[in-house]
């Protein structure tokens, strides 16, 4: 299929949007019961469908729902799998910022029952998001499997359930390929899953956090890889796959730091995906040097484009770097994003909705004067 009409797109973007005024108080009112669920929902459906014309009216070909209806990007879709509850204990995870550093604090995850897929999960989001779009392709976003083990490893899943983990990592990617089986029969061609671990480990001080949490700071991406791939095995040809990897998007902040180095021959040659979203707005994300790995066929998203703040970037100079790029990678192969979501958790990046659609529309202006 021509790179035009096959996702990723040369202009594209990573899924989640600033969540409407309205939205946050409407989802406020839900918590403190003054309105039922029928009621947030159809204010959720009124904000879907006013950003997935916005996602039409800058030129994207493809639209999410903003993750509208989610608090998190990955912990209201990890919650849904049969066997994981949330914990007694909190997780925190520090960012940092410009500024110094704040924690992010939710409950975290346990293990308890073999996991499983219930019911597929986003469902109605999903079916939703499709009776909205006119011409684009309505892309889901879910968080990989490897956000299951991540900040919990071995510790958070029960020994007496699983007493050896491979079984955990068979039953997680099964469940896994059961919603992507299932995604797939309601007309989904356009899968992205979300990946932090596998930027993470970039990190020397997150390596340390796996080694000290016993894990296996040097191998833990391969493990990562090969489940994900179980996970994919049996997609359909006609649904193209996605995976985005930035080092943490909470309010602007980030929770790790280093180029793509340490994992990117594993990670791009390896992989069973389609494409690769990349964050490389900063210096955070290193250089271009590791896209070397990756073989003909894949395609690269650049994020080049912050959210984590409103300043709109330079076309020309984000031309240079898309040069750049295609130093290590063919230029046919690469196309153009933001670095992350715009609101990967309910509170938002420190940006306007008018700075939001003008970052978008730059990817899309940008983009259309590189390829055409």
């Amino acid at each position: 299929m021509d790179q035009r009409n096959r996702p990723p797109f040369r202009a594209d973007h990573v899924g989640s949007l600033l969540r409407p005024a309205a939205l946050l108080r409407a989802r406020e009112d839900r918590a403190a019961g003054r309105i039922t669920a029928e009621q947030l929902r159809a204010v959720e459906d009124d904000a879907i469908t006013e950003v997935v014309r916005m996602q039409e009216e800058v030129g994207l070909r493809s639209a999410t729902d903003g993750e509208f209806r989610r608090t998190s990007w990955h912990m209201d879709f990890i919650y849904q799998l049969g066997g994981i509850d949330p914990a007694d204990e909190k997780m925190t995870v520090r960012f940092f910022n410009d500024e110094g550093t704040l924690e992010f604090s939710s409950a975290a995850l346990r293990v308890h029952d073999r996991v499983s897929l219930e019911k597929p999960i986003f469902v109605d989001a999903f079916t939703y998001l499709q009776s909205q779009v006119k011409t684009n392709v309505p892309k889901l976003t879910i968080p990989s499997p490897s956000m299951v083990h991540y900040r919990g490893g071995r510790a958070a899943v029960d020994a007496e359930v699983y007493p050896d983990l491979d079984q955990f990592w068979d039953d997680l990617s099964a469940a896994y390929a059961e919603q992507v089986r299932r995604l797939a029969l309601l007309g989904c061609t356009y899968l992205q899953l979300d990946d932090t671990s596998l930027a993470y480990l970039n990190d020397p001080r997150q390596r340390e956090f796996v080694g000290a949490h016993g894990g296996d700071p040097m191998h833990q991406h391969e493990r990562y890889i090969r489940q994900i791939n179980a996970a994919l095995a049996g997609r359909p040809p006609g649904m193209a796959v996605t995976t985005h990897m930035c080092r943490g998007n909470f309010r602007s902040s980030w929770a790790a730091e280093g180029g793509y180095d340490f994992v990117a021959e594993a990670l791009f040659t390896q992989l069973d995906v389609d494409g690769f979203f990349l964050e490389y707005d900063d210096a955070r994300s290193g250089g271009f040097g590791p896209l070397r790995f990756v073989p003909p066929g894949k395609m690269v998203v650049l994020g080049l484009v912050t959210t984590k703040r409103g300043e709109l970037e330079s076309k020309d100079d984000l031309k240079r770097r898309i040069d750049e790029a295609a130093r290590y990678v063919p230029l046919e192969q690469l196309c153009l994003s933001p670095q992350c979501g715009f609101s990967s958790t309910v509170e938002g990046n420190a940006l306007t909705y008018d700075e939001q659609v003008a970052k978008l529309r730059l990817v899309v202006e940008t983009a259309e004067d590189v390829w055409g």
